[in-house]
């Protein structure tokens, strides 16, 4: 039997004497789509950098794949897609590069999955991100998330300035 893609177990997160999460237990399927939904400040960041080890939580545990989040970080990383939902690129980089050089830290690229992902957002690889517009470099972040076939993808407001085809594509994506 698989390991489940993702276990919280009565997950808090304490900043001083505001909770910024209070006793969260999710457990996810395998194949399953899950989203948080809630207004700013509700924890959904922060649940989100709990998981991938960013930040510690104050009790509670959580596990990606039957591995521990914070004992197993480096491991579950290898496992795992990402985008944030203020997602830092490299300004003066293409989109290319940047994916060349994330993929240099460790990460197994499929090149050809890249560019049919390239294809179907229709990015644009080969400008500097910097003269790109906010949803043109969202689709890079896209790309990079799902460029190595992470079995978990975790994604912050992924659809954040992407037109509503795109969000279409992205949607269909997932």
């Amino acid at each position: 039997m698989k390991a489940s893609p993702l276990i919280i177990k009565n997950f808090t997160k304490r900043y001083g004497s505001y909770r910024g999460v209070d006793d969260l237990s999710i457990e996810l399927k395998n194949g399953e789509v899950f989203g948080f939904l809630g207004p700013n400040g509700a924890g959904k960041s922060t649940t989100v950098r709990t998981i991938l080890d960013f930040i510690r939580p104050s009790e509670g545990e959580i596990s990606i794949f039957g591995l521990d989040s914070y004992k197993d970080s480096v491991e579950i990383k290898n496992k795992i897609g990402y985008l944030a939902g203020d997602i830092a690129l490299y300004d003066n980089m293409t989109g290319r590069k940047v994916l060349k050089y994330l993929t240099s830290l460790g990460k197994h690229t499929d090149w050809d999955y890249v560019e049919k992902l390239t294809v179907k957002l229709d990015a644009s690889l080969d400008r500097p991100l910097r003269s790109l517009s906010k949803g043109n470099r969202q689709k890079i972040g896209l790309i990079q998330a799902f460029m190595h076939k992470p079995k978990l993808i975790i994604l912050d407001e992924p659809t954040s300035g992407l037109d509503p085809l795109m969000k279409q594509v992205f949607y269909d994506m997932v």
